[in-house]
């Protein structure tokens, strides 16, 4: 089982470049964006009805902000795209699809950059998904976490880390929450396989930092202990263009006759 998850930066904008193309030759059974920046009418037709496909979107009040949407080849049983918040839900960034195997949520984290205002929101919205899947964990499910968290890691997860200590993004009290979500219970899927420098999914745009691979590692797969034995592989597909983002991905296995997907 494939798992795919890519902030679009747009989805429009995305859908008039390659996004179709991405969809059909990787062949995933679950696809999740971020950042779609639009309302659900103004999604394609074909995206809305992909064949063979069941789909979810959530949306911002704000037009042409933030946003996120799934695509799903096995059946979900069960839904939900609110965190019972209501300054969260207004931003439209929560995703939750239940499948047989496993609960994933799809997430846009916020960026914390614009003020300290937006950085309290920022560790507010941290502080509700770490007590959300602590109680999903307690209950004994398997969980899966994708999205852009933004928010690098540790110092090899950025390619200059001394330069951005004190930006959001890679603050001390941020990279804290991501030691605290593994110490949950969680992997870090990408860096369960790999431990290479210079492994990035973000670029910044405007200084065309993706040309130097001058990067951040700020989307990611977070799988929770107990589907460690499913874990197979992770992955970030660099080579896929149309945002400044690229898409980063999980294989899964589980067991035949177990009520699984293979």
């Amino acid at each position: 089982m494939r798992l795919l998850s890519w902030n679009v930066n747009g989805l429009r904008a995305v859908y008039n470049k390659n996004f179709l193309k991405w969809l059909e030759q990787h062949q995933a059974d679950i696809y999740c964006v971020q950042e779609t920046k639009t309302k659900l009418e103004q999604i394609p037709e074909e995206l809305i009805n992909k064949p063979g496909c069941y789909s979810y979107f959530t949306e911002a009040e704000k037009k042409g902000y933030s946003g996120v949407g799934l695509w799903t080849k096995l059946k979900p049983i069960g839904f939900s795209d609110k965190l019972g918040i209501p300054r969260f839900d207004a931003e439209g960034r929560f995703l939750q699809i239940n499948f047989p195997e496993f609960i994933l949520l799809n997430i846009y984290f916020p960026n914390g950059k614009a003020s300290q205002e937006r950085l309290q929101f920022k560790m507010d919205f941290y502080e509700t998904i770490l007590k959300n899947v602590a109680g999903l964990l307690k209950e004994g499910h398997r969980v899966i976490i994708c999205g852009d968290v933004n928010t690098a890691h540790k110092e090899i997860d950025l390619a200059r880390p001394k330069e951005n200590e004190k930006i959001s993004g890679f603050l001390p009290v941020e990279r804290e929450w991501i030691d605290r979500l593994i110490e949950a219970g969680f992997i870090d899927t990408f860096r369960h396989f790999n431990s290479e420098p210079g492994q990035y999914s973000w670029w910044d745009y405007k200084t065309r930092a993706r040309e130097r691979n001058v990067g951040w590692r700020i989307d990611y797969f977070f799988v929770s202990n107990n589907l460690e034995p499913n874990l197979k592989s992770a992955f970030i597909q660099t080579e896929i263009e149309g945002s400044d983002h690229c898409p980063v991905g999980i294989d899964l296995s589980f067991e035949p006759g177990k009520k699984s997907y293979d």
